[in-house]
């Protein structure tokens, strides 16, 4: 009996989850989320040009800050007919997380994934500074294990950090307990103080009414590192590694049970 060996090794599907990280050009912080995700076991980012038109292979979806061509007509505006936004959006609407920090937060806006907008920052000056944020939502899939009032130090670098929505989807946010970050002081309180920008009730960072797109005006990957001044930024990766996990384990649990 003549026995013949594969070289090739077995199939085994991967435990690593794979992050996409969007470039539109210009963008400048697509090396920190890359380099803040690829720091957390498990994980791998990749990036991947706004002309791509597929994201299929991919666990998660982040959209850096830094700047989109044409954004001199309005952060983001032009971006979002990049061909990989259809892509972005047909993914989130499936259900994929979706993160989008700084002018990723303006890109998500502009395409219609998250409500409201970013305008100039009431002060008409660009702000870089380090920023104290409090959790208002605890069981998002992007502050998993968060309590309520956790503080979150992370940076802020932006001209139109500015979240403006009118009175009915404000009063939405509130009610579907979609604003997930506000700004405080270092006590946690809500005031008009701990604002960089001017946004309205505060509001740094809120989802959609579903809870897997979430866009912020700070960093969480430049607060992915102690050297920098701060880790809570790693805490949001951490989070959605872990909602996708649990997910996994989900679908997992129900093609045994179609099996048995």
């Amino acid at each position: 009996m003549i026995i013949t060996l594969s070289s090739a090794p077995p199939r085994v599907r991967s435990t690593m989850m794979k992050f996409a990280v969007i470039q539109f050009p210009g963008s400048n912080c697509d090396q920190d989320c890359v380099a803040g995700i690829n720091d957390l076991d498990g994980l791998r980012a990749e990036y991947v040009w706004h002309k791509a038109t597929s994201l299929d292979d991919f666990d998660a979806i982040v959209l850096p800050g830094g700047f989109a061509y044409g954004d001199y007509l309005r952060c983001g505006a032009i971006a979002r007919f990049s061909p990989i936004m259809r892509a972005v959006v047909s993914n989130a609407r499936a259900g994929k997380l979706v993160l989008g920090t700084c002018n990723g937060f303006q890109v998500l806006c502009e395409a219609g994934l998250l409500p409201g907008a970013l305008v100039r920052n009431r002060s008409l000056r660009f702000v870089c500074d380090m920023v104290t944020t409090r959790v208002e939502v605890d069981d998002s899939p992007f502050t998993h294990g968060f309590p309520k009032g956790t503080l979150l130090h992370m940076p802020v670098a932006h001209g139109e950090g500015c979240f403006f929505a009118d009175t009915e989807t404000l009063r939405d946010l509130n009610a579907y307990r979609q604003v997930i970050l506000r700004y405080a002081d270092s006590l946690g309180r809500i005031v008009p103080e701990a604002n960089p920008n001017g946004s309205i009730e505060n509001i740094a960072g809120i989802c959609n009414r579903e809870r897997n797109v979430f866009g912020l005006m700070p960093h969480p990957d430049r607060a992915s590192d102690a050297r920098l001044g701060s880790l809570d930024g790693a805490r949001i990766f951490r989070s959605m590694m872990q909602t996708v996990s649990a997910s996994r384990a989900t679908t997992s649990s129900d093609r045994v049970k179609q099996v048995a």
